[in-house]
């Protein structure tokens, strides 16, 4: 099988039906006007619907949840109106569009909070290094310990979020279950280290995003819900004593549920964000999980299609490739050259780095 015959073929993922196997990533790019989605960001989503599938940039299921300047929300009516003229646009150009949901947890910043509050984390422990704030970026502070009655809240905003997410016209949903935020903080041991039903054995920890698929999935459906983990992502003072054991479990939960998809996002280049001193954990994740696995980190396109020909991964998500080339499967597809990003716009405001990327002629 070639290059093009894995990475082009078709493939159902739950109620979605790709037309190729290439995912373009979720991808903060900060470009937001007061937490709503713009015409700048619906055109920046319109050229990028050659996507098998687009997960959107993460976004704030609540207000207690956000902590990114510059990043869009879905909590208020404004919000979600902003995001169905973003969808609008997917669709007409004949993409695939999902909402990406997230609540940051213990990485936001009293900046962000109501009356200046802490963050708030499964425990109260602080995570290393500097939240973007709207003043420039500012210590990570120690987090206020979420109760029970807490987390059965924020289980509620996922829910709802979910619910405006399917008014607005999406897709679908993917859960943020990555990256140093709320859900990942709950599974990992080195950021949970509660003593109550949700802390303790991987069962505990996993308990959260449990109660968070269940609650979405109830809010619209599973075969329209997808989930994204990162194992050995160890920013922010993120640690497991066991990653393999834990995502292991997950992937076997998971089972459970018949989601669309799951997203592991894991390196395969050494260095590359993720703590290159710990053994891959995507291939015990593939061994537990008999869904749909989506794969992130690094991939070009021959180790993309050779993780598709070898059965690592039924699709690939490309990030950074995707900011600079709009057309990546086209180019892909004919080997044309792509595109160097400009990191210095990843975050910066206005169209530049954005949409003014050139399409192939």
């Amino acid at each position: 099988m070639s290059d093009n015959d894995a990475l082009f073929q078709p493939l159902q993922v739950g109620a979605i039906e790709f037309p190729h196997r290439i995912v373009m990533a979720p991808l903060t790019r900060a470009r937001s006007t007061d937490r709503v989605p713009n015409e700048m960001m619906a055109e920046y989503y319109r050229q990028r619907a050659g996507a098998a599938l687009i997960v959107t940039e993460a976004t704030a299921i609540s207000a207690e949840g956000y902590g990114w300047h510059g990043a869009p929300a879905m909590y208020t009516d404004e919000q979600a109106a902003g995001w169905a003229r973003v969808v609008a646009g997917v669709h007409e150009a004949g993409g695939r569009i999902v909402l990406q949901l997230w609540h940051m947890g213990r990485v936001s910043h009293p900046d962000y909070q109501a009356g200046g509050a802490a963050a708030v984390g499964p425990s109260a422990i602080a995570a290393t290094g500097e939240a973007h704030t709207p003043t420039g970026k500012k210590p990570y502070v120690v987090p206020r310990q979420l109760t029970i009655g807490d987390v059965k809240r924020i289980v509620g905003d996922y829910a709802t979020a979910t619910r405006r997410a399917r008014e607005a016209g999406f897709d679908g949903v993917e859960i943020h279950g990555a990256n140093g935020y709320l859900i990942d903080q709950f599974l990992r041991d080195g950021s949970n280290q509660r003593r109550d039903e949700y802390g303790g054995s991987v069962e505990n920890r996993s308990r959260f995003l449990r109660e968070v698929i269940e609650a979405v999935t109830a809010a619209w459906s599973a075969d329209r819900t997808g989930l994204r983990v990162s194992p050995t992502m160890n920013g922010q003072g993120m640690s497991d004593s066991d990653p393999i054991g834990l995502y292991s479990y997950v992937g076997e939960m998971l089972n459970q549920y018949g989601l669309a998809y799951l997203h592991v996002a894991e390196s395969i280049r050494p260095g590359r964000l993720f703590n290159a001193d710990a053994p891959r954990v995507t291939p015990s994740i593939r061994a537990a999980y008999r869904g749909v696995l989506i794969a992130n980190g690094g991939y070009d396109k021959q180790t993309a299609a050779a993780a598709i020909r070898d059965g690592a991964a039924d699709a690939i998500a490309f990030g950074q490739p995707f900011i600079a080339n709009p057309d990546l499967p086209t180019r892909l597809r004919s080997d044309a050259p792509l595109n160097e990003p400009n990191v210095a716009t990843y975050y910066s405001e206005g169209a530049a780095g954005y949409t003014d990327y050139p399409l192939m002629p």
